[in-house]
Formats: structure tokens, C-alpha cells, sequence
């Protein structure tokens, strides 16, 4: 329970003053009452908790209270996030989820209103957010901004929908986060002008500088799949007000080992002032978003973490709202039981379901980049045996193909490379942004078994090595577990270890496998409903005509 009053004594690190002194901080109600200074004091470091400015929690396969045990430890006390993820498997059903399951815990969850779902009118989704939707949303006092606005053409060519949506969110004073990877020049100044005001997706320094100039916010991300943060580290050195730190997607076992600290540590590591890295970690995202969180000034939520010192930032321990959530590496919030909600039909496919009849000797193949979102877009020969194309380990390049998981359809089918494995099959119920059934493979029998095992757990990661078959069910929307945060991480650490030991050279095989249907991130990548070019937003035909 909550510590009414008390009182803890420690050398203060003031962010916005830019200075440590030492002080006591009374706590009274969950506030911070009072700051004395003190002339001299032998306690720990007192700071503000770290924030995750721009997450998915879904992706750390973790419902928000599961996810929440694991981030204090790491004196995380808060998350912009994003519920886009489950918004596309069960419309605004999914957020009210989020919403109700992060209340039942002492973290400081703040969500949005998904922008974009179904992300594109080339895949199939479980459910719609309408304006209307977005409308109802906004006027929600727990919806703090609207998420990430992927559809970035549509802000340019002032799409209908989308700049309803814009203006839903500025008539009620909420900030509108921006994506879009690789823009630049005019174009990154006209989408910043459609009122975006923050971007996570820049993997170079020259695409951030460009989109700082039109007064966006950059949000530096580095995650379990895509890793941006050394090409973008050197932007607090001379923007510190307009940074943010992120981790967009956080895989469990990632999650375990740490979170925005660890970001901190590696940046103050590299020569970036502290106070500057701080900024970007603990205060920014309270002002941009307008956060009901503290950073230590009297008046405020007493949210902070205490340290032993300020060369690792692992916390000691971790209060919200004047409780200690967190001590000694030992989460202090309890387990609640979560409820499931779902959207997936029954459905089996068969071995015959992945052949490819054989049009021409060359096809497009996906190039998977490790640590990378973006693919690139290749043409090989094919490998053909009595008239069909076949995975061809020797050259990984291996069969991919998306399943549809709300209605009957054929599995679209297309192949794919740097997954790595030699033998077998690996599958996922998390695609973004549809999250249809992901399946790759070596061969269309190990296929099909992997992707029967999500299909009959409605949802999950699966491996299929021979004789071997292991799943991790996710019954909550096909994206979450019920389950323990640690346990959970502890199971899902074993079946990435059978994928790498299946060939995998990849650091995270089945999150990077999570985005190679994601149509809004260019080259190449597969939905449901074919080959899909993200350059020039249309599909494309598996194999080469000319």
C-alpha cells in the first residue's frame, strides 16, 4: 500500500537546474511536500524515473500490468504507448483492454488513439478505428495523443480521413505523433506542417536533422528490433529540448535485462552531458505530452528512483506516486489476473497450401536487415524441382508466407532472406500491423506443422525442428500472455535459442520476422493479400517477367 508520509534524505539530481545538492524530500499523499536542502548528506542519488516515449507494449508480449512489474526494476515509472497493435486485431475493444489492465497496477501508463487501423487498404485486419472512433477516443481524459500517423502520403495529398483525425486531436489540445522512415526535405517539412509532432522512426542523423529543422521532436529508438541509437546519440549534444528516448518494440527476455536505463548509461558513455541525457530520458516526454508525472520539485507526484551511484543507472529502488514499486533488482508490484479477449477463426492449413507453381526462373525476394525495419528488395534465380519453387537453405532464401487469420483465404506466399535457418520452420500470430499468421520455412511440411501450432493455440510463436515442436501461446489478441513477465521471458528466451540453433544468425528472429509484413515500411514485404512494393505502395508480382 502507499506510504503516506515519510521522508528520504540524498544528493538530488536536479535535471532542469542542471546541479546535485544534497537534500531530504518529504512525501506526503504521493506528493512530494517539501525539498530541504542540506548542507552535507551521505544518502544515495534521488532523480526522476525514466519514460519510454514511444512503445508497444503488445510487443513485449506481456499484458500492461506484467509489463509494468518488469520496467520498474529498471526505474521506468511511465510509457507513451501506442495500442495500435491490438486496436488492429480488436478495435477500440483492444484499448478499452489496455486501458483497464494498466489500472489495476501502480505504473503510469498513457495511451493513445490509434491513427491507423487497419494500417493500409492492402491487408486484411480484425478490426477498423473510425473517425468517429478516434473522435470518442480523443474526448477521453485517459487518451492522451493520437499515435503514430504511418500514412504519411496521406498527409501530404490531405487525405479526407486523415486530416479529420488531425483535427480531432488538435480541437482537444493533444499531440499527434508522427512516423515516417526516410523522409526528408519539403516532404518532411509538409507532414511536419500537417501538424505531426514527433518522429521515431529516422535511422540517419541527416533524416532527424531535416525533420528537428521543422520543429519536430525526435524520439531516438532502439529497441529488440530496430536499432537507431548510435546514429542518432550526437543529437543531444545540441538538441536537448526536442529529444526523446524510446523503444518502440521490447521483446521479454530484452525486457528483463533493462529499458531506457540502459540508453542513458550508453549515451553519458559516449561523452553526452548527463543532465542533457537526463532531459531526454525523464522530462521531455512530461512536457510534450503532458504527462501526469513528476520529475522532483515540490507539488509534484513523487515519482523517482534512487542510485547508488551514476556510472551503471540501475536503480536501487523505484517509487510511483510516493510507493516503492521496485528494490533491489526485486519488482514489488503484485501479479493481477488478467482476462483474455481475442479475434481469430478456426483454421488448419496443409503442406500443399505453400506450393508455388514456378512462372519464370527469377523471383523478388525479400532481404530481411538485422536490427533494421526497412528490407531490400532482390531478384534471384529460383530453385526449381518439377516445376515448383522451393526454400533454398544454400542460399537462404527460404519460403515466407502470410496466413489470414480472421477469414478463409489462400496463404499468400513469397520468399524471403537472412532468416538463416537450415532446417525446419518457425511461425507468429505478431505481424505487424495486421497480425496475420506469419510462417517461414525450409520446407512446405515443417510449414504447415508451425503454423497449425499458432493457428491451434489462436495465437503464439512456434518452431518446428523435426521431430521437435515447441510453442509460446499468446491468447490475448494472439499478441500477449497472461502469463508471469519472467516466466514468459524465461519461455520465450528458450524458443529464440531453438531458432538460432535451427541456423538463425539473426539477433531477434521472430521480432524481425514481426515486421516483414509491414506494408508502410519500404522495400519489399508480404501481407495476406500478396507481394507488396512499399516504395510504390502497390503490389508486385513474385516472379520477374522481364
Amino acid at each position: 500500500m502507499e506510504q503516506r508520509t515519510f521522508s528520504l534524505e540524498g544528493q538530488i539530481i536536479d535535471i532542469i537546474g542542471k546541479k546535485i545538492f544534497p537534500a531530504r524530500i518529504h512525501i506526503d499523499a504521493g506528493k512530494i511536500s517539501k525539498i530541504e536542502s542540506l548542507k552535507h548528506s551521505d544518502g544515495p542519488y534521488l532523480m526522476p524515473g525514466f519514460i519510454d516515449a514511444h512503445v508497444h507494449v503488445e510487443s513485449s508480449m506481456l499484458v500492461p500490468s506484467e509489463f509494468a512489474r518488469l520496467a520498474v526494476v529498471h526505474g521506468t515509472v511511465a510509457t507513451v504507448s501506442d495500442p495500435h497493435e491490438i486496436g488492429n486485431v480488436l478495435g477500440v475493444a483492444g484499448v478499452d483492454y489496455m486501458i483497464a489492465n494498466g489500472k489495476q497496477v501502480p505504473f503510469k501508463f498513457y495511451f493513445g488513439a490509434p491513427s491507423c487501423v487497419p494500417a493500409t487498404p492492402f491487408e486484411t485486419a480484425g478490426a477498423e478505428i473510425t473517425v468517429a472512433d478516434v473522435e470518442a477516443l480523443m474526448a477521453r481524459p485517459e487518451i492522451l495523443y493520437l499515435s503514430e500517423m504511418m500514412n504519411w502520403p496521406g498527409v501530404l495529398h490531405k487525405d479526407e480521413a486523415v486530416m479529420q483525425k488531425i483535427a480531432i486531436a488538435q480541437k482537444y489540445h493533444k499531440p499527434v505523433d508522427g512516423h515516417a522512415p526516410g523522409l526528408r526535405g519539403e516532404q518532411a517539412k509538409a507532414y511536419a506542417a500537417g501538424g505531426m509532432s514527433t518522429d521515431h522512426e529516422c535511422f540517419t542523423l541527416d533524416e532527424a536533422l531535416d525533420k528537428l529543422k521543422c520543429g519536430m521532436h525526435i524520439a531516438i529508438r532502439e529497441g529488440s528490433a530496430a536499432k537507431n541509437f548510435e546514429a542518432l546519440y550526437s543529437l543531444m549534444h545540441d538538441f536537448e529540448d526536442h529529444i526523446m528516448l524510446c523503444s518502440d518494440d521490447k521483446h521479454p527476455d530484452n525486457l528483463v535485462e533493462g529499458h531506457i536505463n540502459q540508453l542513458v548509461a550508453r549515451a553519458i558513455a559516449k561523452g553526452v552531458d548527463m543532465f542533457k541525457v537526463l532531459k531526454a530520458a525523464c522530462i521531455n516526454p512530461i512536457l510534450h505530452y503532458k504527462l501526469d508525472v513528476g520529475y522532483l520539485q515540490e507539488g509534484h507526484p513523487a515519482d523517482f528512483i534512487v542510485l547508488e551511484n551514476v556510472k551503471e543507472w540501475t536503480p536501487t529502488a523505484t517509487y510511483i506516486n510516493g510507493q516503492k514499486v521496485a528494490q533491489h533488482g526485486q519488482s514489488l508490484i503484485e501479479r493481477v489476473e488478467a482476462g483474455v479477449i481475442n479475434n481469430f477463426i478456426e483454421l488448419q492449413v496443409k503442406p500443399e497450401d505453400f506450393a508455388i507453381p514456378a512462372k519464370t526462373p527469377r523471383i523478388h525476394v525479400i532481404e530481411a536487415m538485422d536490427g533494421q525495419l526497412i528490407t531490400n528488395d532482390l531478384i534471384k534465380e529460383a530453385l526449381v524441382r518439377d516445376g515448383f519453387a522451393q526454400s533454398n537453405p544454400t542460399q537462404d532464401i527460404l519460403k515466407f508466407s502470410v496466413i489470414n487469420r480472421y477469414r478463409e483465404a489462400k496463404p499468400a506466399l513469397a520468399f524471403i532472406k537472412n532468416m538463416g535457418i537450415k532446417r525446419g520452420a518457425i511461425a507468429s500470430s505478431v505481424g505487424h500491423d495486421s497480425h496475420n499468421v506469419l510462417v517461414v520455412g525450409v520446407d512446405d511440411a515443417s510449414m504447415a506443422r508451425a503454423a497449425n501450432l499458432v493457428l491451434k493455440a489462436k495465437g503464439g510463436v512456434a518452431a518446428v525442428d523435426g521431430a521437435k515442436e515447441e510453442i509460446l501461446p499468446l491468447p490475448v489478441a494472439g499478441l500477449m500472455s497472461t502469463e508471469d513477465g519472467y516466466q514468459l521471458a524465461a519461455a520465450y528466451s528458450h524458443i529464440d535459442r531453438m531458432t538460432k540453433e535451427m541456423g538463425s544468425t539473426l539477433q531477434s528472429p521472430f521480432m524481425t520476422l514481426s515486421f516483414m509484413a509491414l506494408l508502410v515500411i519500404p522495400a519489399l514485404k508480404l501481407s495476406d493479400k500478396g507481394l507488396f512494393d512499399g516504395e510504390r505502395f502497390a503490389f508486385v508480382d513474385l516472379f520477374k517477367h522481364h
